[in-house]
């Protein structure tokens, strides 16, 4: 009888000890995967402005043909933010964007009729979209990063989720928080 009950506690100990796993591990899953399509969702969008800019680059170059270096430094900075694969990358290239983005939009304030021109109005206003979506996605990543990183580090799951393949993953930051605060505004 004895022998039986002691069966039975380990038995249950098991159990309850394969639950906890199963439910940890499909919970890192979903938690990974969510970071995987919010990081996505960023590359969508930092893509969408990329297609946007030439157009608006265009626009503003008909009216200002002689600011070259201005567009350099946006068709640079275009480059760069396509070319970032991970979050560190696309901190720096999001750095470079917003600063090549406000001597754009500073050389646009210089020509009145520019700013009256219903093109320049909806790639701008496409553009200040485009920011804003970049914003609210680069929270939702950081959000599902912080979720995965806190799982991962939490007792006693940081005990056994590494071997299982999990690792905590890296979050979207730049280094200047100032310069991406807000999207970039024209002030007619």
């Amino acid at each position: 009888m004895e022998l039986l009950i002691v069966v039975g506690i380990i038995v249950l100990l098991i159990v309850i000890v394969g639950i906890y796993l199963w439910t940890t591990y499909n919970g890192l899953v979903t938690l990974n995967v969510r970071v995987d399509e919010a990081w996505s969702d960023i590359t969508v969008q930092l893509k969408r402005r990329a297609d946007l800019l030439p157009n608006l680059i265009e626009t503003v170059k008909g009216y200002a043909a002689h600011e070259r270096g201005v567009f350099e430094s946006v068709t640079r900075a275009r480059a760069e933010s396509l070319n970032a694969g991970t979050p560190a990358e696309a901190g720096v290239a999001e750095n470079h964007m917003q600063s090549a983005l406000k001597s754009i939009f500073a050389v646009a304030e210089a020509y009145p009729q520019l700013q009256a021109s219903q093109n320049y109005l909806q790639l701008q206003g496409e553009l200040v979209d485009t920011e804003d979506k970049i914003q609210a996605s680069r929270r939702f990543y950081n959000g599902g990063v912080r979720e995965l990183n806190t799982k991962i580090k939490t007792f006693p799951n940081t005990l056994f989720v590494r071997s299982l393949g999990f690792n905590e993953r890296e979050f979207f930051e730049v280094s200047d928080a100032a310069a991406i605060a807000e999207p970039p505004r024209v002030q007619f």
